[in-house]
């Protein structure tokens, strides 16, 4: 297992740009910048009445990587897992984390969280608490990803 880099600098930048375009959509279309439900705002039933800026606002999420690289010449180093079956059962949890907390990490950890909502505020304690556990227990009591 290789250490986990510590970039704060692209870390600082990366949550300066996060703040800003949530604070920007806020400011424009008066929405929270909470991606699964603008993401949910593009499929039915809501599609046919999905406004430009949710379609714009995913756009950008997939174009950003892409910005970057060209930017900066550099590729944007992300780690995905070769797995399929872990890559569903990991989504089929974040989807049912988001549906019981009402709202994603980006809605309750960055928008809730700066509009003090006690919802929001409970949500992000319980999943930063439970990340925090599962890398404890992976790195530490496991030994490292068993599927890696």
């Amino acid at each position: 297992m290789t250490a986990t880099e510590f970039t704060p600098w692209a870390s600082l930048a990366g949550g300066v740009l996060i703040g800003a375009s949530a604070v920007l959509l806020l400011l424009v279309t008066g929405r929270i910048a909470g991606i699964s439900g603008i993401v949910r705002r593009l499929l039915p039933p809501y599609g046919a009445s999905a406004p430009l800026e949710a379609a714009a606002f995913v756009v950008g999420l997939l174009v950003a990587p892409l910005a970057w690289t060209l930017a900066t010449g550099e590729a944007v180093k992300q780690t995905v897992t070769d797995s399929l079956s872990l890559a569903i059962v990991a989504g089929l949890l974040v989807g049912a984390g988001v549906f019981a907390a009402r709202g994603c990490t980006s809605g309750h950890g960055v928008c809730g969280l700066a509009r003090l909502s006690w919802r929001s505020i409970a949500a992000t304690a319980i999943f930063m608490t439970t990340a925090a556990a599962t890398v404890y227990v992976v790195r530490h009591v496991v030994g490292g990803w068993p599927w890696a």
